[in-house]
């Protein structure tokens, strides 16, 4: 009569089951990386940036940070710095950088941009953009790309004067845009000087100035010859 080694059988065991997994992971699909670009989006009234952000956000999935809807956010959610915004929305001033920044540092704790995210709104001075630059180089994860969505100003007004809106007059209109560019022009040097500055033109139809912007977060690789990244 035999004796069963328990002993010898528990490693035997243990050699198929890893043999097992090893098989298995060799069989199993990989699975492709999320995407994870942290994107700054920059356009003037009238551009049809919301409808490009719609289809950046349907298509690549990053969280849609704009810079409104995160200080209501934390201002219903009660939390230190939202109520701390909620002063000075209350009385109808201007919310200070500091805590516009100190919503967005919460904001980015979230699980949601782990994944990416596309910032909207925000920045729109120089000031805004190095205390960003800031916040995100403490957490160790800086920008990927700004943005922006650059269509001619004689366009921009023949697009808003067509809205038919009561405070859409020529001179507001002319007003709109000219604050937009006295703003926002620094604001481009300061993001070209550090490489990340990425122009699309925004003249076309939807489809095609979409075609433009998945160029720039999803481009080729280099030998490919496919749109993958």
């Amino acid at each position: 009569m035999k004796w069963l080694n328990i002993q010898s059988c528990e490693r035997t065991g243990v050699a198929l089951r890893r043999k097992h997994n090893v098989l298995e992971s060799r069989t199993k699909p990989q699975l492709i990386p999320a995407f994870t670009m942290r994107i700054v989006f920059i356009g003037p009234p009238g551009a049809g940036k919301g409808t490009q952000a719609e289809k950046i956000i349907a298509q690549f999935k990053p969280a849609h940070l704009s810079t409104g809807d995160m200080l209501r956010a934390a201002r219903d959610a009660k939390t230190e710095i939202g109520l701390e915004a909620e002063k000075y929305m209350s009385s109808g001033k201007l919310v200070p950088d500091e805590v516009v920044i100190g919503v967005i540092a919460d904001r980015l704790k979230q699980d949601d941009c782990k994944s990416g995210y596309l910032l909207d709104g925000f920045p729109r001075t120089i000031a805004q953009a190095e205390a960003l630059d800031k916040m995100l180089a403490d957490a160790g994860t800086p920008l990927d790309v700004v943005l922006e969505l650059k269509v001619p100003d004689e366009e921009l007004f023949s697009r808003l004067s067509k809205r038919g809106r009561a405070d859409d007059n020529p001179e507001t209109i002319k007003e709109r845009i000219a604050v937009y560019n006295n703003q926002t022009s620094p604001l481009l040097d300061y993001y070209g000087k550090k490489g990340l500055l990425k122009t699309i033109e925004g003249l076309g139809t939807v489809n095609e100035i979409f075609a433009r912007i998945e160029k720039v977060l999803n481009p080729p690789k280099s030998g490919c010859g496919c749109a993958c990244r």
